[in-house]
């Protein structure tokens, strides 16, 4: 094994403290004069990992997963979760503190209109929360004659006082041959999507990091800077980053682009924006409020809505696609090398969730080519993969007996982001085991052979996947598809294949399709591939429609198959998608013993 990985098994989750620091902070809140104060799981630019300088809600309650948000009122606290952390979150805080709200039962407004007295005064950080989130939470307070209060600084960052230094990770070009399009046409197709806006603000550092060709290593799995950019309709970008984070050759070459200005200008610029009665655009899931109301006070028009470089973003040029087919195969052949490995491995019953976890990124570093695993791994065993966003820990790892292993895991590499979910059996699996992981695979099939016209949206596919399972009266609790970045982000939008996808797609656009079935308390399944958008030619078609390419190749379980519940073009789908994987990733292996592994694993059925 390598000597450091990439991912940490240690349980960061420290209930212990929750009830002295929620003491301090209510502390700090009288002597401001509120009442109150809401505390998301959130940095500035809404970050799916956060720096650990912007970890709050973890450091007051404990509580460690990537969305969340708490209420701390004088007299009683709430910790709002979503379904993936029900469980989680009652190890990880002090239930004697915080009261834990399912976001499924109750929304935070519901809560606030119903605990908020007459005068109350909430206060939040207009860094931290969005303006469609502070109006939706404005008119909560409203509603009891309460008021919603922004303060700065945040009371919480007074009372943290081994608080960790802002990131300074370096900068880096992401290089041409993989973004396919030089910074500067990017730059400039913003400019001309402004229409009728003088400006955009761009504060999603993944449209930052797109737009520059630049890459960053502000925070985990994810090569992120985190910087703002101002986008003018008429003259220069202007590159809001710490200097520190540049060395001298990459300041050069990004001058040549934009104006690089230190972070603490972007308020004078907006304000000065503001006072020229200038329009710019904002985007709605990324924007701080704080941001807004500067442009507004100024006398500025601050236009909310949908940052025009997340959809170009979505959209992946030849390049982008091409690098993330050659990812996939590399990303492949390790996982390949993994199950072989698993194979062998896990029938002795030695093996932890963990030593999975370990050797899977082992084999991706060997590929020399890893930069960073795009996400901490899911390897779940038993009754944790009936838990859709388990993580395993040092307290929680559990070892790998007969039954269902579960493995969630990506990769980040220079030319693609990797995702990829097998579920595999140990042992002999149960009638029971093989019915739903074959109606999982028959969703999976359906929306890999789907084909639907220009402007479909996810949410109009969405159903292809759950219908095997619908029919047996079962269903799955999380989105089937989410889009995926070219060494970005795991977790891209505005495409995705869900009840709530709303964004039309488009070709190029890249996204997983992963349908599950989690029976609570004994085991999950989920089967994961990667799929480009692609154009579909229908003989006497009357529309133009789109299909799916599938990009991620591995095997899928054959020992878990019920091949009678397989419809013939299913088993067809199956066969020839096992015959590509054996083609493909063969070659790369260059143990015979992996080789022959996987000749079985992907024989005909």
């Amino acid at each position: 094994m390598f000597e450091s990985l990439f991912q940490s098994f240690e349980d960061q989750a420290d209930p212990s403290q929750g009830a002295v620091r929620i003491a301090a902070l209510r502390a700090e809140l009288d002597g401001a004069g509120l009442d109150g104060f809401l505390i998301p799981r959130a940095d500035e630019h809404q970050n799916e990992y956060v720096p650990q300088s912007e970890e709050r809600l973890a450091w007051l309650s404990g509580f460690t997963g990537s969305a969340g948000l708490a209420v701390v009122l004088r007299d009683r606290a709430a910790i709002f979760v979503d379904g993936r952390y029900a469980l989680a979150v009652k190890d990880q805080v002090d239930l004697s503190v915080f009261q834990p709200v399912a976001l499924e039962e109750t929304n935070l407004e519901k809560w606030l209109r119903e605990n908020l007295r007459r005068g109350n005064r909430l206060g939040y950080d207009p860094w931290l929360h969005t303006p469609r989130q502070v109006e939706r939470l404005a008119k909560a307070a409203e509603a009891v004659d309460a008021e919603l209060v922004a303060i700065e600084p945040n009371p919480i960052d007074r009372i943290w006082s081994d608080r960790p230094p802002p990131p300074l990770g370096k900068i880096s070009l992401h290089a041409r041959k993989f973004a396919g399009e030089n910074a500067s046409r990017k730059l400039a197709r913003a400019a001309d999507a402004l229409a009728d806006k003088d400006a955009l603000l761009v504060s999603d550092p993944h449209s930052v990091a797109w737009a520059f060709n630049i890459r960053g290593r502000d925070v985990s799995h994810t090569p992120l800077p985190l910087a703002y950019a101002l986008i003018l309709k008429d003259g220069k970008p202007r590159l809001y980053v710490d200097a520190r984070k540049l060395d001298h050759s990459l300041q050069e070459k990004l001058s040549s682009l934009a104006d690089i200005e230190q972070p603490a200008r972007l308020e004078r610029d907006l304000e000065e924006l503001g006072r020229e009665g200038k329009r710019v655009l904002f985007d709605a899931a990324t924007a701080p409020v704080k941001l807004t109301e500067i442009v507004k006070k100024a006398g500025g028009v601050s236009d909310v809505g949908v940052d025009p470089l997340a959809l170009m973003k979505a959209k992946k040029n030849s390049a982008e696609l091409e690098g993330a087919r050659q990812a996939q195969l590399r990303d492949g052949a390790a996982i390949v090398r993994f199950l072989h490995w698993f194979s062998v491995q896990a029938p002795t019953g030695g093996l932890t969730e963990i030593d999975a976890a370990e050797a899977l990124e082992t084999f991706r570093r060997e590929t020399r080519k890893l930069k960073d695993v795009s996400f901490p791994s899911i390897a779940a065993a038993g009754p944790n993969a009936a838990i859709p966003h388990y993580r395993v820990t040092v307290k929680t790892n559990r070892k790998i007996g007969k039954g269902i292993f579960l493995i969630d895991s990506g990769g980040q590499y220079d030319d693609g982001t990797t995702d990829i979910t097998r579920t595999v059996a140990v042992g002999k699996p149960t009638a029971e085991m093989r019915d739903r992981f074959t109606r999982v695979l028959k969703g999976h099939i359906a929306i890999a052979r789907a084909v639907f016209p220009k402007g479909a949206s996810g949410a109009q596919i969405d159903a292809l996947a759950r219908l095997p399972l619908w029919r047996a009266g079962l269903d799955f609790d999380h989105g089937t598809g989410h889009g995926v970045g070219s060494y970005l982000s795991v977790h891209e939008g505005p495409q995705r294949i869900s009840k709530l996808g709303s964004a039309p797609l488009e070709p190029g656009m890249i996204i997983s399709d992963e349908p599950g079935y989690y029976k609570a308390g004994h085991w999950g399944i989920r089967i994961e591939n990667l799929v480009v958008v692609e154009p579909r030619e229908i003989a006497g078609a009357e529309r133009e429609m789109l299909g799916f390419e599938t990009i991620t190749l591995a095997p899928i379980d054959l020992a878990l198959v019920e091949r009678k519940l397989l419809d013939p073009e299913e088993i067809a789908w199956l066969n020839a998608y096992h015959a590509r994987v054996r083609k493909e990733i063969s070659p790369l292996l260059d143990d015979s013993d992996a080789r022959r592994w996987l000749n079985n694993a992907t024989k005909r059925i």
